[in-house]
């Protein structure tokens, strides 16, 4: 399946099942949502997984985009994104957890075609609060599939340091070459998939929990991973949705392939971020899209004679496709204003770092408290240091 049939084949599953469609929401999280931005589905939800009954009603599906700066320096390998699209579905005091683990396995194996023997679930293993998510371990035994039991850090979902929260239980897919070995939490050839939350408790501003008046049920796929594993390629760069990029970027500027990856998608998240009307700045969310531009432009400047490209060659078509990806209408002409603008503030940093960092460290090397001062001080980010010291 290509990527919009993959979307029309998981909202229409939940369609059948009686889920209404919601509409994608913007990046900029609402008011009091602890994240800069929406970084989950659930996070537009948030008043109704605590309770507060939907105009749609208990049973809902979407498609969601989401931006996440958590894993900005795995950006670059074969499936971590920065600006991505969350499938999900959402049962507000209807269904439990089980009938959606039940329903993620159907869909998972008979509508996308994935081989149940490549596939692992992780659950809740409980912790000094709360005791082991037996349900989920017996459902998904009872459903064929290997079980591992994590921690917290790995099978617990909260949306921030207090609110709803509940155990998760993760379905994994096998991404190596031959037979799938190990576990999820022991070799990292496991692939997260889909996450199954189901959220019990409120936790409070001092650690405590206590029951939700509703136990709801909140689940995310990335897209982006789906099709990669069902259209049975290496990267999520290799599906079908990011064929415009590759197509062009490659005999435009030249990178190099995992020079290529980060221009892809921090490019991509920067016309998203744009689109919902973030704007380059020192602080907050203007500060993350300062830094994805930035980024951007080291990966373009790598190598000799780099510097001569420029960011106002990016082509209105990928502007209009990503913005049309992401639900979003954006002039293209708005977008390259903006990239031109950074750049050329870019451009005065770089060539102020050149001229510092022979006077500060003539030796070419530097400590982490080194780095620091040029960041805090200076302005100079790492990644740029480093540019700078290999020219």
């Amino acid at each position: 399946m290509n990527t919009d049939e993959t979307i029309t084949t998981f909202t229409g599953f939940f369609r059948d099942r009686g889920h209404q469609l919601i509409a994608s929401s913007s990046l900029l999280s609402p008011p009091g949502d602890p994240v800069l931005f929406t970084s989950a589905g659930m996070h537009p939800l948030t008043p109704y997984l605590a309770g507060k009954p939907h105009p749609l009603g208990r049973r809902l599906t979407g498609v969601q985009r989401c931006l996440r700066t958590t894993d900005l320096d795995e950006v670059g390998d074969y499936s971590h994104l920065t600006a991505f699209q969350m499938l999900g579905s959402w049962s507000l005091g209807d269904y439990d957890g089980p009938q959606s683990q039940r329903w993620g396995l159907e869909l998972v194996c008979d509508g996308f075609g994935l081989q149940r023997e490549l596939l692992y679930a992780t659950v809740f293993g409980g912790d000094g609060q709360v005791g082991p998510d037996s349900r989920a371990e017996r459902t998904w035994r009872e459903l064929g599939l290997p079980v591992e039991l994590l921690g917290p850090e790995d099978n617990w979902w909260a949306n921030g340091p207090t609110g709803p929260c509940g155990p998760d239980s993760e379905l994994h897919v096998w991404t190596g070459d031959g037979p799938p070995s190990g576990t999820p939490g022991t070799d990292g050839r496991w692939l997260e998939l889909w996450n199954h939350v189901t959220m019990r408790y409120e936790r409070h501003p001092d650690g405590s929990l206590t029951p939700l008046s509703q136990q709801s049920v909140d689940t995310g796929m990335g897209l982006e991973r789906l099709l990669m594993v069902s259209q049975h390629v290496r990267s999520v760069y290799e599906t079908d949705l990011f064929a415009p990029w590759l197509s062009v970027l490659p005999s435009l500027w030249r990178p190099d392939p995992r020079s290529l990856r980060i221009l892809t998608d921090h490019l991509r998240s920067a016309i998203v971020a744009i689109g919902d009307g973030v704007r380059p700045s020192s602080t907050g969310r203007g500060y993350v899209l300062r830094r994805l531009l930035r980024r951007a432009l080291t990966a373009l400047w790598h190598g000799d004679g780099g510097s001569a490209l420029t960011l106002r060659e990016l082509p209105p078509e990928l502007v209009r496709d990503t913005a049309g990806r992401f639900c979003q209408v954006v002039e293209s002409s708005l977008v390259t204003d903006v990239l031109a603008a950074e750049e050329r503030k870019f451009r005065e940093l770089a060539a102020r770092g050149r001229s510092l960092l022979p006077r500060l460290y003539p030796s070419g090397r530097l400590t982490e408290a080194d780095y620091e001062f040029l960041r805090d001080t200076h302005g100079l980010p790492r990644e740029l240091v480093t540019e700078l010291l290999g020219e």
